[in-house]
């Protein structure tokens, strides 16, 4: 199962190779990692987007990357209440006379056009994952030439929906 794991780190040097280093000697797929600042410089957040088995492996995961030296939180927000997103760049081979045609069929995704030369254009494309996969899948026809995607970054939003208000809504 994908799990969305969120660590907070002291930005230094090295500290991206011991987390990334550990997953790897237990084991675990690594599918998506971004990492960066935080509002404070002093520290970085990484999110890794991880296939997991089952939910002892989840819970030993957090256990040892908390354990980690340079670690100052690890948090598994895959139950919680997210904003996911990821950026993808996707050059496409665009003929002038399917030009209009292409960009119709991609405007409901609202990628920006970044980059256009005769028989190319580079779209924009921000969103969940899956947003991103149906826009590929949709644009593949015509010819990816170049695809380059973040990984993906996700927050906590700060509105929880408590197990009692979720009962009240269904």
């Amino acid at each position: 199962m994908r799990r969305v794991i969120v660590v907070t780190v002291i930005n230094q040097s090295g500290v991206l190779n011991r987390v990334t280093g550990l997953l790897m000697k237990r084991q675990f797929n690594i599918e998506s990692i971004t990492v960066g600042h935080t509002e404070n410089e002093q520290f970085s957040k990484m999110t890794f987007i991880v296939n997991v088995p089952d939910q002892n492996k989840i819970e030993q995961l957090v256990k040892q990357v908390s354990k980690q030296i340079d670690v100052l939180k690890v948090q598994d927000i895959t139950d919680k209440s997210i904003v996911l997103r990821e950026l993808a760049l996707v050059k496409v081979i665009s003929p002038a006379n399917v030009r209009l045609e292409m960009n119709a069929i991609v405007e409901p995704f609202r990628p920006q056009v970044i980059d256009t030369a005769k028989n190319v254009v580079t779209y924009q494309v921000v969103g969940s994952p899956e947003k991103i996969d149906a826009f590929i899948d949709l644009i593949r026809p015509y010819g990816i030439k170049e695809l380059t995607r973040t990984g993906a970054t996700a927050s906590v939003r700060e509105t929880q929906l408590v197990q009692t208000q979720l009962s009240i809504l269904k």
